[in-house]
């Protein structure tokens, strides 16, 4: 059964792939995101933490992932409206320091 209450999110450009929770949603929590007359209404598959991101559209594997108008990485599968964006499912595109010297 979801749960329909008001989740606090944020959302800065209409063309974004993802909300960012403000708040801890539980998963099947049904959460609507308004952003620039642009409304999207998602049930979560999964629990999302606050300051974590969830998917409000469907994006493609290999498709840029944007966040508050800029691209934040390169998804590494599909993913579902309503899915936990994070580094499971995306890879950035900028190189990572914290990798240098591995091979």
């Amino acid at each position: 059964m979801s749960q329909t209450q008001p989740y606090k999110t944020v959302m800065l450009n209409p063309h974004d792939h993802v909300a960012v929770a403000l708040e801890p949603i539980p998963a099947g929590s049904v959460v609507s995101v308004t952003c620039q007359g642009r409304t999207f209404s998602v049930t979560l598959n999964d629990p999302i933490d606050f300051g974590h991101k969830f998917a409000v559209v469907p994006i493609a594997k290999d498709s840029d992932v944007r966040k508050y108008g800029e691209v934040i990485g390169i998804a590494t599968r599909d993913i579902s409206p309503g899915e936990h964006v994070h580094v499971h499912n995306i890879e950035g595109k900028r190189a990572r320091g914290d990798l240098r010297g591995i091979k």
